[in-house]
């Protein structure tokens, strides 16, 4: 298990929330006939609100002392009408920005999905599969509030506000300045939660993602957790990262729940100052009553906005930090990509070139030194050492997953650098040592090699690896669901159904990482037998601890510390009695 997830992945980013306001504001951009729609609803709907305080005024100044019923029933169904009118509207705009919210999340999702798949292996090799998923889960969702609240309520709130100040002002500017006296300790106290809220809310984005890096890597282990009755310990490990989920959200909740009160507190007593205010300015004769019941209701239609305002600040500052974590994967470039000018590599034979190779995963420390040898078109070639020596960052390096730090690599004296990655990678198949099923039917695994295979392509290639047999002893033979990972089939026999998707993508150069590995005896030897028909005409590297498998390879290259030593076919190495005797001799005693 990592025991480093609660400590991974800890940075906090500083000053960026402009910025990440700005980027985000652009998503909107596509939808700017539905905004607009949305905004005349809320024009209407602000129009209404604010009629409703002055037509109480209209009713208790004329129609209420006046005794006019009539006219105060006329006024009712009035009032009755329009609130109807602005409850449709409401209503109208809440579906509106409901599909707006969920297209722009969707958007940002399948950018984010695409941006990831398209990152360098160096980008997987830091980061466990737990904290990706929480990006493109977690932090994305979080952004739903905000993207709704921002058209919903921040628009119309601001509207409301000036408009409902400007009325106010009309009114009796008297009673409008006392009403604003508590603004400025409440905006003063809003930026000094602020300030440590935003920070919060990035450390609990943080520990949320590191606890799904955790669950997901357990889980994904879970036989070897149990293999070794380590679920204690796990759960242990668990209870920590939980925790500091736990307080890390407490943590960020406290300071958020100042807000509301903060809001409530001023406008109560914002309120009370009014009233105190009015009552004196009502015994001069400055106001009426029925204006002073309008400017209580216009005061409530201030606070509210305001209120909203603080809550919009609030899930702002609450959900921006899940922006920042998506904006910071989308800012991460490929360490691998098509140079300006690559070209489109034609159809290969099969030539590969290592002209002086030196490549480490850290530069610091090379994997391989000096790496030079070359092969013929169809020709097999087998890399032998001990485990560590440098052979799967050989084929890492043909498939450019990674890029050499000096020298070149050439396939029919074409530089790997030089062309796309496309057309690179679509003429190779790779078979690794961890065989990977997506979940599915084993037809649609064995399809992924060549998208819109026939059904018979499919089948061919099984027979090809001696598959076909054991899928038709399965319940639905090929229709059969595998689980994920292929859960549902055996070691050996989900690396016969990746070997079957590796030959039907009918690549020009073949890479087979321990691809014997799990596969017994009997079922190898057949094995062998579709390699030889299938892989004519092609060139193939073949990495295999087990040295019988290779014994037929054409040249085999043997490497010790990132070093080529040996090099020729198996009956010259073994009269050499060099490395490769000494590997061979201590298995076939170990077979004895």
């Amino acid at each position: 298990m990592s025991v480093n997830t609660s400590r991974e992945d800890e940075r906090i980013e500083e000053g960026v929330k402009i910025d990440t306001i700005r980027r985000l504001s652009v998503y909107l951009k596509p939808y700017t006939k539905k905004i607009l729609v949305v905004l005349l609803l809320m024009f209407i709907i602000v129009s209404i609100q604010l009629l409703n305080p002055y037509f109480l005024k209209l009713g208790i100044d004329h129609f209420i002392e006046g005794k006019d019923v009539k006219g105060l029933i006329l006024l009712g169904i009035g009032m009755i009408a329009l609130n109807g009118a602005a409850m449709f509207c409401t209503k109208k705009r809440i579906r509106i920005m409901a599909e707006l919210s969920n297209e722009i999340l969707m958007t940002i999702r399948q950018e984010l999905y695409t941006h990831i798949q398209g990152l360098s292996l160096h980008f997987f090799d830091q980061r466990p599969v737990g904290k990706i998923l929480a990006r493109i889960m977690g932090d994305v969702n979080s952004l739903k509030d905000l993207f709704n609240s921002s058209v919903m309520n921040l628009i119309p709130d601001f509207m409301m506000m000036i408009a409902v100040v400007i009325i106010m002002l009309l009114m009796n500017y008297r009673l409008a300045l006392v009403s604003f006296i508590m603004l400025p300790f409440l905006l003063l106290g809003m930026f000094l939660v602020e300030s440590k809220a935003h920070k919060r809310w990035q450390i609990y984005r943080k520990k949320n993602s590191n606890m799904n890096a955790f669950v997901h890597e357990d889980f994904s282990g879970i036989r070897v957790v149990q293999g070794f009755a380590a679920e204690e310990k796990t759960a242990k490990n668990f209870d920590n990262l939980l925790n500091e989920h736990r307080e890390a959200f407490i943590s960020a909740v406290k300071l958020n729940d100042l807000f509301w009160p903060m809001v409530e507190v001023s406008w109560g007593v914002g309120t009370i100052i009014v009233f105190w205010y009015g009552v004196r300015l009502l015994g001069t004769g400055t106001i009426t009553v029925g204006l002073l019941v309008a400017f209580t209701g216009y005061l409530s239609m201030f606070w509210q906005p305001v209120m909203s305002l603080s809550n919009f600040y609030n899930i702002l500052i609450t959900n921006l930090a899940g922006a920042e974590r998506i904006f910071e994967i989308l800012d991460i470039k490929p360490d691998i990509e098509d140079e300006r000018e690559a070209k489109v590599l034609p159809m290969i034979q099969g030539e590969v070139t290592f002209g002086e190779v030196t490549f480490g995963y850290d530069p610091k420390d090379p994997v391989l030194i000096d790496v030079s040898f070359q092969t013929r078109p169809g020709e097999t070639i087998a890399l032998v050492g001990p485990t560590g020596a440098g052979k799967t960052s050989i084929i890492n390096l043909i498939s450019r997953f990674y890029d050499v730090q000096k020298g070149a690599i050439f396939i029919d004296g074409y530089d790997v650098r030089d062309v796309t990655l496309e057309s690179l990678r679509s003429q190779m198949g790779i078979m690794l040592q961890d065989t990977f099923l997506f979940s599915g039917t084993i037809e649609e695994n064995i399809a992924y090699g060549k998208l819109g295979a026939t059904k018979e392509e499919i089948i061919e290639a099984a027979k090809a690896v001696h598959a076909h047999e054991f899928i038709m002893k399965l319940e639905k033979g090929y229709a059969t669901k595998v689980n994920e990972r292929g859960s549902r089939l055996s070691v050996g026999q989900r690396q016969l159904v990746a070997f079957a998707r590796t030959l039907l993508a009918d690549p020009r150069i073949l890479i087979l990482d321990e691809a014997t590995s799990s596969i017994d005896t009997h079922t190898e030897k057949l094995v062998q037998q579709g390699i030889e028909r299938l892989l004519a005409g092609r060139t193939s590297f073949v990495i295999a601890h087990r040295l019988s498998t290779i014994q037929k390879a054409d040249r085999i290259l043997v490497i010790d510390q990132g070093r080529i030593i040996e090099e020729g076919n198996h009956e010259t190495l073994m009269k050499e009695k060099g490395l490769y005797y000494d590997l061979f001799m201590a298995q076939f005693q170990q077979i004895i």
